[in-house]
């Protein structure tokens, strides 16, 4: 009876795993295919963090710290005064600047003014030069008359028909025209030569001008660069954000280009996630996909947002040392990609996401 008994239950079992065990495999095969059919169309990772933008705030002058007005991790609004620069060496260059400035402007102004005085003289003389030579056509006129009666009275007083007293007059009056005009073609030369001359100073005095504007530019040049150094003394914030990285405190000496401290905008603008992607998971994403991103600093909640863009290259070829596949001993390594994913406005806006957070996004593919 007890052998019988013993048959019957190893019956049993046999019986039960004919049948659990095909059950256990099409379990298993409907588990496995859902499971690829769901890898298939949700490709996630967790080399995936926060990115953003992050504004270095350095100054444009060596100086030294006069006041500081935030401190680390403050939130900070666009255009608020991070701070200043001791000014008063700008400040003096400011004045010096500007009275360089003032002094080449008023030189201009005196080149001018001789330029006016050159040009009235030059004008008089023209004036001047025509009235001599109306005057010199005068005189030539009245020497052709003061010859005809000259002659004429020669003539009568041959014939003793006036007497020597009127001959002597018209010769007279003929020497002295004479010399008139003599002395009128001697003015007209004058006049002439002043008149070359003051056209020469003319040009001379105006040539002038155009060195003095260039001088003029370049002193305005050098007090708009104070102008703008002196204003560099001031930092401000060029974004909302909060203050990271500062290394500053008042008292510092700091140089042109030094990093003092950092802005980070945290607004869903600026801020996105970098998920690097094996090569061989980027077949089927497109930009557009939805993505459904995990937070490790907040568990059970899930962001929202779409496909940005791919990276046109692996992150390997951007790194320090990028690798080099012609060397004898190359091992292929499957490369990852970095993909942006935009998160969607408004998805969670009660858990600000911080620059560095580790997250795991996964990217719904379309089917």
């Amino acid at each position: 009876m007890e052998e019988n008994g013993r048959k019957r239950n190893n019956r049993r079992k046999k019986t039960a795993a004919f049948i659990i065990l095909p059950l256990v495999i099409v379990l298993g095969a409907v588990v496995l295919f859902f499971y690829l059919r769901y890898k298939e169309t949700h490709i996630s990772t967790d080399d995936a963090f926060i990115d953003g933008r992050v504004h270095v705030i350095a100054s444009k002058v060596f100086g030294t710290v006069k006041a500081l007005y935030v401190d680390d991790n403050q939130a900070v609004k666009k255009d608020d005064l991070l701070l200043d620069i001791a000014p008063d060496d700008y400040e003096v260059k400011v004045k010096e600047a500007q009275a360089g400035f003032e002094t080449e402007r008023t030189r201009l102004l005196e080149i001018r003014d001789r330029v006016a005085t050159v040009r009235r003289q030059l004008k008089e003389t023209m004036a001047a030069l025509d009235a001599a030579r109306a005057n010199y056509e005068l005189q030539e006129a009245n020497l052709r008359l003061a010859e005809i009666d000259f002659k004429r009275a020669e003539m009568l007083v041959k014939k003793e028909a006036i007497a020597v007293q009127q001959f002597d007059r018209a010769k007279t009056t003929y020497e002295v025209t004479a010399a008139q005009v003599k002395a009128a073609g001697n003015q007209i030369k004058q006049l002439q030569a002043t008149l070359d001359t003051q056209r020469a100073l003319v040009k001379q005095t105006e040539a002038g001008i155009p060195p003095q504007v260039a001088q003029i530019q370049q002193k305005e040049a050098t007090l708009r660069g104070a102008e703008l150094n002196r204003g560099y003394t001031k930092l401000y914030a060029p974004a909302d954000g909060f203050i990271t990285k500062r290394t500053v405190e008042a008292g510092n000496q700091i140089q042109p280009g030094q990093p003092l401290m950092a802005v980070v905008p945290l607004d869903q603008e600026n801020i996105w996630v970098t998920a690097n992607y094996k090569e061989t998971e980027l077949k089927r994403v497109r930009r557009g996909q939805k993505v459904e991103i995990k937070v490790d600093t907040y568990p059970g909640k899930v962001f929202s947002g779409k496909v940005d863009s791919v990276m046109a290259g692996t992150g390997a070829v951007f790194s320090l040392f990028p690798p080099e596949n012609a060397t004898g001993n190359f091992v292929k390594i499957v490369q990852r990609i970095p993909v942006k994913i935009a998160l969607d406005k408004g998805s969670d806006p009660e858990h600000l996401l911080r620059v560095g957070m580790s997250v795991v996004p996964t990217i719904l593919i379309e089917q």
